[in-house]
């Protein structure tokens, strides 16, 4: 199972995140139709996101509400609800099939994955979450048992959109590479 992570409060950005467009497109829908080639998908949204769950209602996506009340909570419900999943955040633009496939095929079901780039592979001028040497990136795999690094190889995992900055920086980067 994979779950896109689409419930937060996006305070940074003061709106809905998985709706705004990168490239002409919400970034949910980026997100979804590259994860559904990997998978059973799900959306993970919250009394936080109802624009999102209005586009879930259109698209016909299937989702799951979960108590909206932080990140690691929701992932939690989400673990005794479904079992060992895939997260991916909603608010990774560039997320393909490959690197959503590659964290799967890793998880043994039991030990959680945190997705991580090394720091060589990302961009000079983004500004990451750093831990341990590794950018920390929003494809992960949740599992009952202790947590691994896995090492993802797509630069563009770096660039996740938490401010207007970031997603000005988003679209740029959509023009680019399409």
């Amino acid at each position: 199972m994979i779950i896109i992570m689409a419930g937060g409060r996006s305070s940074r950005m003061g709106r809905e995140k998985p709706v705004l467009k990168v490239g002409g497109v919400p970034m949910l829908l980026r997100i979804y139709y590259e994860a559904e080639k990997a998978g059973e998908t799900v959306v993970a949204l919250s009394r936080n996101t109802p624009k999102t769950r209005e586009l879930c209602l259109r698209e016909g996506i299937s989702f799951v509400e979960t108590p909206g009340k932080g990140y690691v909570k929701d992932v939690m419900y989400l673990l005794r609800e479904f079992g060992p999943f895939v997260s991916v955040s909603s608010d990774l633009p560039f997320v393909t099939v490959s690197d959503i496939a590659a964290v799967k095929k890793a998880f043994d079901g039991e030990t959680s994955i945190t997705g991580v780039l090394p720091l060589r592979l990302v961009p000079k001028d983004l500004k990451p979450l750093l831990y341990k040497g590794y950018a920390i990136v929003g494809l992960n795999a949740v599992g009952a048992e202790g947590e691994r690094f896995f090492e993802l190889s797509n630069p563009l995992l770096a660039i996740n959109v938490n401010t207007p900055e970031e997603l000005r920086l988003a679209n740029r980067i959509a023009r680019l590479v399409g």
